[in-house]
């Protein structure tokens, strides 16, 4: 009795099945990316607490206003524009529910024009803290005096063609410079001591009930990071020797236990250490940073940012404000007082930091980045654990 045909055509499709099963089952799966290089455990895959040191709580004394007296000189710092009001606002949401409900620090906002009605009523709505909003003075934004427009024109050709983003684009190069060494200095912060910086779009995961900015006090910590990268060489090419030219002027500000072996270091990504004529390009990614600004405040500091000001890397190559602040802690601060915030999930897109905490919800534990696999290879924490360690 011959089979009728569909039955033959499922008999076929369940043996082809079955060997697709089997060349499944022995076929070696491609392994994960490593992130940690030869480090043998992702220090954020084991359980994550809150820092050791002094901690202070939430209590009737962090309330709104001027009944908050447990606050110290602190604020929650972002540069933002009218049209990134939706970004911010989701930004706010996250800070707030996991953190400044609890401690009502201020919200100070600075943008390079006034900010928008609706920006002020929507952004005052998502807190109980108090909202300041601020334009940055023309002569800190504006292109300097010294800077050559044609030579910046031709300088961003050539970035262009080394696929160098935001190359050509003026207000990027001045954020850059504004966030290097300017913002420390507008009026509004100048009884400030400590800032917290958050960008729109950014993403906050695990609930933090102690006061970060009292827990850098009480500690001694000038600097704090979650996630730490390689940049951009192409970006950078005279950060480094311009760097050197500095430090040989100025022997004394280098500190006696600086990172400088994290800033120099070739083994792990030699290609970059080249490109950059001996800088690694590790940096701390500072979309987040909480920082203690007497540190930018500082003499070593103001020269360097002067040195690189009037060198126009800034505008004639892409220097950042995370290069330049991540080289300046490293050179002239003592490594111990620079904080990894282990504890706090953080998301600026395509990177993470997802302690492994039941106080974090909505990112996976230890998960670097939800990108493509090559980006695990952007991951400098390995050198910053290896040279420093995980304070």
């Amino acid at each position: 009795m011959a089979v009728a045909r569909p039955v033959r055509a499922l008999a076929l499709a369940a043996i082809l099945l079955w060997f697709f099963f089997i060349w499944q089952l022995f076929t070696p799966s491609s392994p994960r990316p490593k992130p940690l290089g030869s480090l043998e455990r992702d220090p954020n895959l084991d359980p994550t607490g809150e820092p050791e040191g002094h901690l202070v709580y939430a209590s009737k004394d962090y309330a709104p206003g001027p009944a908050g007296t447990a606050r110290i000189n602190a604020t929650l710092l972002a540069l933002v524009r009218n049209e990134e009001l939706d970004g911010m606002l989701q930004a706010m949401r996250d800070l707030e529910r996991t953190w400044n409900h609890k401690f009502n620090y201020p919200w100070t906002f600075f943008n390079d024009v006034p900010f928008s009605d609706e920006f002020k009523k929507k952004t005052q709505a998502v807190t109980k803290a108090e909202c300041r909003y601020h334009v940055i003075p023309k002569e800190h934004w504006e292109v300097p005096s010294w800077i050559n427009n044609d030579l910046f024109k031709e300088s961003a050709k050539m970035l262009e063609e080394q696929k160098v983003q935001y190359a050509s684009m003026v207000s990027y190069h001045q954020m850059c410079r504004w966030n290097s060494g300017l913002f420390y200095k507008h009026p509004a912060l100048a009884d400030m001591q400590y800032y917290w910086r958050v960008e729109p779009k950014v993403h906050f995961f695990c609930d933090v009930d102690y006061d970060v900015f009292r827990y850098m006090q009480d500690n001694n910590k000038t600097y704090g990071f979650t996630i730490n990268l390689y940049d951009s060489p192409q970006s950078i090419p005279n950060l480094w020797p311009e760097t050197l030219k500095f430090l040989a002027e100025h022997p004394e500000y280098l500190h006696e236990r600086n990172a400088m072996n994290w800033l120099t270091d070739k083994d792990r990504r030699p290609e970059h250490n080249k490109k950059a004529n001996g800088y690694s390009t590790c940096h701390f990614w500072s979309n987040f940073e909480i920082a203690d600004m007497s540190f930018w405040r500082s003499k070593a500091y103001e020269d360097y940012f002067n040195h690189l000001d009037r060198a126009g890397g800034f505008f004639y190559e892409r220097w950042g404000d995370a290069p330049v602040h991540s080289i300046a802690l490293a050179l002239f601060e003592d490594s111990s007082r620079i904080h990894w915030f282990r504890d706090i999930g953080y998301q600026h897109i395509p990177f993470f930091n997802c302690p492994n905490s039941p106080k974090c919800k909505g990112c996976v534990t230890g998960r670097f980045t939800d990108g493509e696999a090559f980006l695990y290879k952007e991951d400098c924490r390995p050198n910053w654990f290896k040279y420093v360690g995980y304070g």
